[in-house]
């Protein structure tokens, strides 16, 4: 792609400069002006922390042939092409940049608070075990062609999606969307065959304000399908049952999931212990037994096993690929410790997940249920006391421990902690801010049939140094029961 051809993608005029090259051939493209090598494009998008407009001239240094941005500059010694929306800018280019790499492809778009990662990993691995290659984007990591690559947001810049699966054999792709993504413009431009939805619960209002405005966010999704496209919604959620109405009217095709008689994918009964699911599907009654337990995962089994249905999995086929789903690392994981006790590690950090892991471990727990749980600095602070106060209810004993601070100081989120375990918690309650103390205080409470529940990480490495040398809940779990052998 060449520097002249970007006027015309982008509807813009390039800006005067002194390029003695403006027709150069663009070679890459980064918004990071430390990944600029020469002949690469840079695009200058103001974050929440950094503005890329200021790191404009170090790109250039770098070897940026030119620049893209939204504010109105005039003495750059290479085109500058100015835009109202630096990472819409970004999606459209890198679009161009890569020959839109996901039209060739099935493409699966997943949105809801709870359940994403879930239903992707499952969705995925009933596909790969009947035959159809499938990449995946998603909070845990990226996978193409089979390799694994790390990930650091739920779902990249569209410009990482595209640079992946330029090379990717793949034939499916299934992207985790996040509320975030859809309005930063990270997947602006792909155009999906079927998009799923969970649920919604409260999260995030620290970004959106209310509920209405993340539920309009995570419509985004629906509007970025394809014209055969189709929607595959959990309609026994409130939330859901509002989408699948408008999209009704919108004469977008639907699958419905749930309870109700007139879901096309009901689930007509489930057990938690041993688990065990009935649909019915087309007036046939499909019984799977999954290893995973819990309601919510009931749920995430039917979503991923209604969409595989209709990229043409047969009914056998899902079946035998459900049954044999492991889980995924954070997500309800356990392991047997050596004291006799079962370890739950999970990434819930909403009120409605924690009350379902907290409550499919109550359906299985014979002795106490401990659970270790901490607040997020710098998000959503709406959710807290009804966090607290599920714990307080459905424990016997809780700890109130650090989750990661992000800018607030340990000190107040020391008092926030306290605060909370003194207005709304009980006697089964104590704070203890080292979280690796905390899960040591844990182990000792323990005896044969308890069950520790440590939630709100999941499969993440800690962002604190702590006391003990461990980087995250299950390895700090298993080497504090070893050390108190």
């Amino acid at each position: 792609m060449e520097l002249q051809e970007l006027a015309n993608i982008l509807k813009t005029v390039e800006s005067e400069s002194n390029s003695v090259n403006p027709n150069a051939l663009i070679k890459g493209i980064s918004f990071n002006s430390q990944e600029i090598q020469e002949g690469f494009l840079f695009i200058a998008i103001k974050g929440y922390q950094q503005d890329g407009h200021r790191f404009i001239n170090n790109a250039i240094e770098n070897g940026a042939c030119g620049v893209i941005g939204e504010q109105e500059i005039t003495d750059l010694s290479v085109p500058y092409f100015q835009v109202d929306n630096s990472r819409n800018a970004l999606s459209i280019v890198s679009n161009h940049f890569y020959n839109y790499p996901t039209n060739e492809k099935i493409v699966i778009g997943v949105t809801g608070t709870n359940g994403k990662t879930s239903t992707s990993y499952l969705l995925r691995h009933i596909l790969e075990n009947n035959g159809l290659s499938c990449a995946f984007f998603g909070s845990t990591k990226n996978i193409i062609n089979g390799e694994s690559y790390p990930t650091v947001n739920t779902t990249p810049n569209l410009l990482e999606i595209n640079r992946l699966l330029a090379g990717s054999r793949d034939e499916v792709v299934v992207i985790e969307v996040s509320s975030h993504a859809l309005t930063q413009y990270r997947v602006e431009g792909i155009y999906f065959d079927y998009a799923l939805f969970t649920n919604l619960s409260q999260d995030h209002l620290d970004y959106h304000g209310s509920m209405e405005e993340y539920f309009g966010a995570k419509k985004k999704l629906f509007e970025m399908l394809k014209d055969e496209g189709k929607a595959i919604i959990n309609t026994d959620d409130l939330w859901g049952e509002q989408l699948a109405r408008q999209l009704e009217d919108e004469s977008i095709p639907t699958l419905a999931i749930g309870e109700n008689e007139k879901c096309d994918v009901k689930l007509e009964s489930y057990t938690t212990n041993p688990p065990s699911l009935q649909l019915k599907e087309n007036n046939e009654s499909i019984l799977i037994k999954p290893l995973l337990y819990g309601l919510y995962n009931m749920y995430n089994i039917a979503m991923a096993y209604g969409t595989a249905k209709q990229i043409g999995v047969n009914t056998k086929g899902a079946i035998e690929a459900v049954q044999h789903f492991q889980g995924i690392e954070g997500r309800f994981a356990l392991t047997e410790l050596n004291n006799g006790a079962t370890l739950v590690v999970d990434y819930a950090h909403t009120s409605d997940a924690l009350m379902h892991c907290l409550k499919t471990v109550r359906d299985n727990c014979e002795g106490n249920l401990i659970h270790i749980f901490g607040y997020r600095g710098d998000r959503d602070p709406g959710k807290r006391r009804d966090m607290i106060s599920i714990s307080s209810e459905m424990s016997d004993r809780y700890i109130l421990t650090f989750d990661d601070l992000n800018s607030v100081s340990p000190e107040e989120m020391k008092n926030t902690l306290i605060s909370y375990q003194e207005r709304y918690g009980n006697d089964k309650g104590i704070v203890i801010t080292d979280r690796t103390l905390a899960i040591e205080e844990a182990v000792k409470m323990a005896e044969m049939g308890d069950w520790i529940v440590i939630t709100g990480k999941g499969h993440e490495k800690y962002q604190q140094q702590y006391h003990y040398p461990v980087h995250n809940d299950e390895e700090a779990a298993i080497y504090l029961t070893k050390a108190k052998d």
